[in-house]
């Protein structure tokens, strides 16, 4: 088992947290190792939790660029009001607060890797910019008209799927092709068990550290519990469950009565059926009774049973959807489900 952790990264549990243990993850272990050396444009693509900005911290570190800064950048967490200062940085006066001159994230990676993270959340405006940067190496500040030489290296993440975010319109194409050079899909905790244990050990080691070096230990049966589990939260999910069990836990052993995992409610008789099948009997008894706008009512029903199965994060659920976030948020606005900005209600 390989676990890397960087130094600094060392302050985030998670983050220090990749474990190349199963043969999925040595498989994608070998592939960042013959990649990462090279300048390519990489594309990391993988579920919220799988530990997308370890795998960029990691192929930074491999790389000539590892003396340079390491910079990352969530996109889905940028305004679009401030998303072009941010990213390009602005000179004094150039709006109101721009009280001094600012360089951007592409100037502050200067030399070193830029990770933009959620990638597929940028604006089709966003993403014409990005491209025009990637293309010429250079940026104009805000308020400025002189371009500055920037050079760095590009790794983006995203949980979107980036090909059906190109068919559907909301991610262009050319931007899409410029940013795969190198591919990288990060496989779901569930497609990589042999991780599972080693992951689940890792957590159980640093949490009892912080709680005053507990001497505590997995069953076999505790582990099988955690092996079984489907973690649809992936490292995340573990992490948290981990943590949890550890404060509930009385001795100096984990059995499976302390590990309390999400478990959904299985109606009787329903094992028998595939899902795609109850949702297809279903919506033929929709369409039987003559349902008024059965398509608004099953879009919303949808949208809404998916909001709340992610706790109301709409990353999660864009993920889950396969849709952006910035089209789950229109969706959700258009539905009543969250209100529209200030600026344009009324």
């Amino acid at each position: 088992m390989l676990i890397l952790q960087t130094p600094q990264q060392a302050h985030s549990i998670r983050a220090s947290a990749l474990v190349f243990s199963d043969p999925a993850s040595k498989q994608l272990l070998d592939y960042l190792e013959r990649v990462a050396p090279s300048e390519a444009t990489v594309l990391i693509q993988g579920e919220t939790g799988t530990g997308k900005e370890l795998v960029a911290h990691h192929v930074h570190e491999l790389s000539d660029r590892r003396r340079g800064p390491f910079v990352a950048v969530n996109c889905a967490a940028l305004s679009e009001n401030l998303l072009d200062a941010e990213l390009f940085g602005y000179r004094k006066g150039a709006f109101t607060g721009a009280d001094s001159d600012r360089p951007g994230w592409f100037e502050t990676a200067q030399g070193g890797t830029l990770f933009l993270d959620e990638i597929g959340d940028l604006p089709l405006g966003a993403q014409v910019k990005l491209l025009r940067v990637l293309q010429q190496r250079e940026v104009v500040r805000v308020g400025a008209r002189t371009p500055i030489a920037v050079d760095f290296r590009l790794v983006a993440a995203t949980n979107v799927d980036l090909k059906a975010a190109v068919e559907a319109g909301h991610f262009r194409a050319d931007l899409y092709y410029r940013l795969s050079v190198a591919e990288v899909r990060l496989p779901p905790l569930r497609e990589r068990p042999g991780d599972i244990a080693p992951l689940a050990r890792y957590f159980l080691r640093i949490y009892a550290e912080r709680m005053g070096d507990r001497q505590v230990r997995f069953s076999p049966q505790a582990l099988a519990r955690l092996q079984n589990h489907g973690w649809p939260g992936n490292i995340r999910e573990l992490e948290n469950v981990i943590h949890h069990t550890l404060l509930i836990c009385r001795g100096d052993e984990i059995g499976p009565q302390d590990i309390h995992l999400p478990e959904r409610p299985q109606l009787v008789g329903e094992a028998a059926i595939a899902p795609e099948e109850r949702l297809q009997q279903a919506l033929w008894e929709l369409l039987t009774r003559g349902t008024a706008d059965l398509h608004a009512t099953t879009e919303r029903l949808l949208i809404e049973t998916a909001y709340r199965y992610c706790g109301g994060h709409q990353i999660q659920t864009a993920e889950a959807l396969g849709v952006s976030r910035h089209v789950l948020r229109e969706r959700l606005q258009r539905l009543g489900i969250i209100p529209y900005p200030p600026s344009r209600r009324g």
